[in-house]
């Protein structure tokens, strides 16, 4: 690496007159454009989209002198009567965007607003705690938080929930530790990390467009890993987690920590008689457990308890937490107090004996496994951008569960042809896509798809919204989906919540 960026002392790096490129002005780009040119940078953001509310940030921005280009044209090339020193990237932009290969090519380092924050934050700035993985990173980062806040720090859940990053670090008032949640997206564009600790919950194919394969997916998740000081968390029965512990480069004396739904091995949580327990953080752990909560702490995180998938977040906050020496009675209460966000197998009513359950949040197979397994009798809606992901090893796991199924999504082929060959005797029925472009669109969409489901459905079934693919080809995001499934089902006849 060359340039202003390159041998600049870090942590607590100056940006003092150095010449960033923000590409993207979402949420993060936002933040890197505001908290960079604060401290002295000469900041230009680009932008394809145009928006009223892109147009409002950038008027916000440009008074105070950030340069702001908004169009199409401005992503299809390095700006031109500019010099730039560094790039950071919306988490979003693919390798391949031509913006991004363009800096590539000229040498010019290209960063996330991960990166930027973890070479910004002075050297006494707050602990970082932090996780990825397919699936279950929110749950558990927001128990992290519940967790830390018990024990009587100033924490937050920060990154791909939450504040940015680079606010959290920055925070003039200043945490203690941050509980952050990493996609492969953010991790692929990141090179520095050293995290107190860390934790890869699963790995299973997602995003492999975006990353170009399975390999290349598990790769960026494991760079959580890199320069860890204190515990590499990972899923005894998730073999890829096991294997990027072994593969990462961590400081010395950080030791490997696994997570089981059984009774833990030396140097392992896991769970004993309805116990949450701790056999890593503790001096006599080759002869004892210390226990953190218990299964029944975590009975209100579901409509029938708290699932496998959930109690193994629960591990996954308790073993981050214990790697910052948290006490017992912190996680204890911190799990008691805890209260899951919206969108994620919340019960939202039952009529006539048939339950209704938003688990928009699962975008891909993996986690719409996870509540598929949590009821008898479904009629799944399911449906959407599969991301390329593989159908067939899910469908063939839950066929028995199935007493329906309501496809959405512009292109439903791929669904349909796994369902075809793994339960063919199941019902399908298919929602006409229509037109979605505005909302009452797609609010008709979610009603129709709402009304099939209740044709198939008896008493005692659970209707489950858990659609095993992204919403971006029909709706704003998986939260508009969920909200407009929310609506349909209080719009039906005689719905009590």
């Amino acid at each position: 690496m060359s340039g202003p960026v390159a041998g600049r002392p870090w942590p607590g790096l100056d940006v003092s007159g150095v010449r960033i490129l923000v590409a993207g002005f979402g949420v993060s780009g936002y933040a890197v454009a505001d908290q960079t040119m604060q401290r002295g940078a000469d900041v230009l953001v680009v932008d394809g989209a145009e928006s009223p509310e892109i147009r409002e940030r950038a008027d916000v921005l440009e008074v105070l002198g950030v340069e702001v280009r908004l169009g199409a044209e401005h992503t299809l090339a390095l700006p031109t009567g500019r010099e730039i020193d560094l790039v950071v990237t919306s988490p979003g932009w693919r390798p391949d965007q031509p913006l991004l290969a363009a800096a590539a090519a000229a040498g010019i380092p290209i960063w996330s607003e991960v990166e930027l924050a973890r070479r910004m934050q002075a050297a006494d700035g707050p602990a970082w705690l932090a996780v990825t993985g397919t699936n279950g990173k929110t749950t558990t980062v927001t128990m992290l938080e519940s967790i830390l806040q018990h024990a009587g720090l100033r924490a937050v859940a920060c990154g791909n929930v939450g504040l940015p990053v680079i606010e959290a670090a920055l925070d003039p008032e200043g945490f203690d530790a941050l509980a952050i949640e990493l996609s492969s997206f953010q991790l692929h564009w990141t090179e520095h990390l050293d995290c107190e600790a860390a934790a890869v919950l699963n790995v299973s194919p997602d995003h492999l467009d975006w990353h170009g394969g399975a390999a290349e997916y598990a790769r960026a998740k494991g760079r959580i890993f890199e320069g860890v000081a204190t515990a590499c968390v990972y899923n005894t029965d998730d073999a890829t987690t096991r294997e990027l512990v072994e593969e990462a480069d961590v400081r010395e004396g950080a030791r490997a920590v696994g997570l089981t739904l059984g009774p833990p091995g030396l140097s392992e949580l896991g769970v004993v008689d309805r116990m949450l327990v701790d056999r890593a953080f503790l001096t006599a752990r080759r002869t004892s457990a210390a226990e953190l909560g218990t299964l029944e702490d975590l009975a209100h995180l579901g409509p029938h308890g708290a699932g496998p998938h959930v109690v193994l977040d629960a591990l996954a906050a308790s073993a981050l937490a214990r790697a910052h020496g948290i006490q017992a009675v912190a996680i204890r209460d911190g799990l008691r107090a805890y209260r899951m966000g919206g969108h994620r197998a919340q019960l939202l009513a039952t009529h006539e004996g048939i339950s209704y359950v938003d688990d928009t949040k699962a975008t891909n197979p993996a986690a719409a496994s996870a509540s598929l397994r949590a009821a008898e009798r479904i009629v799944w809606i399911a449906g959407g951008d599969t991301k390329g992901a593989d159908l067939d090893e899910l469908i063939g796991q839950v066929r028995d569960r199935l007493v329906g199924v309501v496809l959405l999504g512009a292109d439903d082929r791929t669904f349909t042809a796994a369902l075809a060959r793994h339960a063919p005797e199941v019902p399908v029925r298919r929602i006409d896509p229509g037109d979605t472009g505005d909302v009452a669109g797609r609010s008709r969409l979610m009603e129709d798809a709402v009304r099939a489901a209740r044709s198939l459905a008896s008493a005692g079934d659970v209707v489950l919204l858990a659609p095993a693919a992204a919403s971006i080809d029909q709706f704003r995001d998986y939260a508009e989906r969920g909200d407009l499934f929310a609506a349909a089902v209080t719009r039906g006849p005689g719905a009590s919540t």
